[in-house]
């Protein structure tokens, strides 16, 4: 099991209120339907203003299932963009069936008989996400690159590949690629796949930067290249982009302190409930 520092170890911060968590007051329910079978809550990875990531089991397997928001704003109703993201996420993970390090969607989710439109489901995938400074094999980056391109040949652009939790090391080091809440992806064929195909090539190009700047990270010996390499090598839209994007997080950060949600780094890990996506189930 990965360490995950808790409340004990940052008594002065607390968990967050309703309005900055995905179900209020809420917590994903006990006993889920997934394709036929019923699963039974085993732990919750995390939860956090966008969605609620909790482990399940039956008796013949392990699912990780996620509830996007359904917590209202004050007066302004947030479950349109529950079943949204749930919506895109499925739709993602159809499109790239198939492909080997891609979770196998499980379809639907339902609790006590009843509909969940907010929530998305795959096969769980024991393993860890990639670590700060974790020596992977001298497979892992060349099958991982191999994943991102089949995922770029069915038209879809990750976007979210900078973050390491979202790289998956399984049990026996193989890489997956998982989180496609955000990604960008063309529909077959059309005049809005003909306009749009610009865009789509420059966020695959972003994903490829981020990728080789892990392997930089983690295998630097495979590619010949630093990080001061890298960050002379960063394109001019990913450096607007940060422009935008850390003084936003920066922002975000100082309000969770500010709250006493997280200790004054404003880092995750400081939270009562950290942010984690996916570690070993317990």
């Amino acid at each position: 099991m990965v360490s995950i520092a808790g409340p004990e170890a940052h008594g002065h911060t607390r968990s967050r209120p309703a309005v900055l968590r995905a179900l209020g007051h809420a917590e994903p329910p006990a006993r889920i339907e997934l394709d036929g079978e019923t699963f039974h809550h085993v732990e919750t990875l995390k939860h956090d203003s966008w969605a609620a990531t909790a482990v399940y089991r039956s008796p013949s397997r392990t699912a990780k299932c996620k509830f996007n928001r359904t917590q209202a704003i004050g007066l302004l109703p947030m479950r349109w963009l529950g079943r949204l993201l749930a919506a895109r996420e499925q739709w993602f993970m159809v499109r790239l069936v198939g492909i080997q390090g891609i979770p196998v969607s499980l379809g639907s989710v339902s609790a006590d008989g009843r509909p969940l439109p907010n929530a998305v489901a795959h096969e769980w995938i024991a393993g860890h996400a990639l670590a700060e400074g974790e020596q992977v094999d001298d497979r892992f980056f060349p099958t991982l690159t191999a994943i991102l391109a089949a995922v770029h040949r069915r038209g879809v652009a990750h976007v979210d590949l900078h973050k390491r939790e979202n790289l998956l090391v399984d049990d026996a080091g193989r890489p997956h690629l998982i989180d496609y809440q955000i990604s960008f992806g063309l529909p077959a064929g059309g005049v809005s796949a003909f306009l749009m195909g610009g865009l789509l090539r420059l966020l695959q190009r972003c994903d490829e930067y981020h990728l080789l700047k892990h392997r930089v990270k983690h295998r630097p010996d495979q590619v010949g290249l630093s990080l001061d390499d890298m960050h002379r090598l960063r394109p001019w839209w990913i450096r607007a982009h940060r422009c935008v994007a850390v003084p936003f997080r920066t922002v975000r950060r100082r309000l969770l302190a500010a709250l006493r949600i997280r200790s004054r780094t404003g880092h995750a890990h400081s939270e009562a409930f950290p942010e984690v996506a996916h570690r070993r189930a317990a």
